[in-house]
C-alpha cells in the first residue's frame, strides 16, 4: 500500500514558519496502531487523516504520542490539500470529527474555521502546573486544557517551563496567555503539550477555542487578532460567534511525499 503525504505550514504565508502538519488522504481507516505508528514516525505536531464522506469529509488527527479530540492549524492544513491540489472548485468543506462537524470557508487564501467556543471556567491550580510553569501566573483557569493568564507579553516570552512537570498535569495540555504588547494583536500566547510528545506547539488553533471566549469578554469585542509566540510563530484572526469561534490563517505547502505500507 502506498499513501501520499503532503507536510503543510499553517497560519502563515511563509514557509518555515506557523505549524506544520502532515496530511495524509485516505480511501479508508486504517487500524489505528498504524495510524498512531505513522504519525509517531513523521514526528510532527499532528498527523491528521481524512477520508470522503459524501458531500463531507471524516478527520483524525494523532500527535507523535496519542490521538486528539480537536486540532485547528491540521485541519486547515487539509482543507489546503484539497483545495490546492484535489478539488480546486470547493470553497467550504466540512468535516466530520469527534468535535462535531467542523466547517472550513475558503476564501482567496484565507481559510476560516468553524469551532466550538471552549470558554475556561476558574480551577484550582495543579501543583505540577505551577511547578512546571515556574513563573506564577495571574490567574487559573480550565476547559480541556489548563488556561495560565499573565500580566504582559514579556512574561509569556520569558516562560521556561519544566516539561517533566508539565507532563504530570491532569489535562492535556497548557495555554500561557497574556494581553498583547504588539500594535495591531489583541492577545499572545504559548501551548506546551510535553505529555502528548509536543513540548511547544508552534500554533495552536484548538487553543484558541478557549483563547477567543476568554479574550472576547475581558476585551469586549467580538473580533481579536491573535500570535502565538513559539520559536516558529503565526498570527490568527479571531472572532466569537455565539457558542462557536472563527479562527483565520493561512498555509503554505512544504513538500508532498510517499509513504509504503507493507502489504
Amino acid at each position: 500500500m502506498v499513501l501520499t503525504a503532503y507536510v503543510v505550514d499553517a497560519f502563515t504565508d511563509q514557509l518555515f514558519q506557523g505549524n506544520p502538519a502532515a496530511v495524509v488522504p485516505l480511501e479508508g481507516w486504517l487500524p489505528d496502531p498504524l495510524l498512531q505508528s505513522i504519525a509517531a514516525e513523521h514526528n510532527l505536531a499532528e498527523t491528521v487523516y481524512f477520508l470522503s464522506e459524501g458531500d463531507r469529509y471524516q478527520i483524525r488527527w494523532f500527535t507523535p504520542k496519542s490521538e486528539v479530540d480537536l486540532c485547528g492549524h491540521a485541519t486547515l492544513a487539509s482543507a489546503f490539500v484539497l483545495k490546492t491540489l484535489l478539488r480546486p472548485e470547493l470553497t467550504q468543506v466540512v468535516f466530520e470529527s469527534k468535535s462535531g462537524p467542523l466547517g472550513v470557508t475558503i476564501s482567496g487564501d484565507l481559510y476560516t474555521l468553524d469551532f466550538p467556543s471552549r470558554p475556561p471556567a476558574p480551577v484550582l491550580a495543579d501543583e505540577h502546573l505551577l511547578a512546571g510553569l515556574q513563573l506564577p501566573p495571574q490567574e487559573v483557569l480550565a476547559s480541556r486544557d489548563y488556561f495560565a493568564v499573565y500580566r504582559s507579553e514579556d512574561e509569556i516570552r520569558r516562560l521556561q517551563p519544566d516539561m517533566l512537570e508539565l507532563s504530570r498535569i491532569k489535562r492535556f495540555a497548557v495555554i500561557a496567555t497574556a494581553p498583547s504588547e504588539q500594535p495591531g494583536i489583541d492577545f499572545v500566547s504559548r501551548f506546551f503539550a510535553p505529555a502528548q510528545g509536543v513540548p511547544e506547539d508552534p500554533v495552536t488553533g484548538s487553543a484558541h477555542s478557549t483563547l477567543i471566549p476568554y479574550w472576547a469578554a475581558r476585551l469586549g469585542k467580538s473580533r481579536l487578532r491573535a500570535k502565538q509566540i513559539s520559536e516558529r510563530g503565526g498570527e490568527l484572526e479571531c472572532e466569537l460567534a455565539g457558542d462557536r469561534v472563527k479562527i483565520g490563517g493561512r498555509a503554505v505547502l512544504y513538500s508532498k511525499n510517499e509513504i509504503y505500507i507493507p502489504g
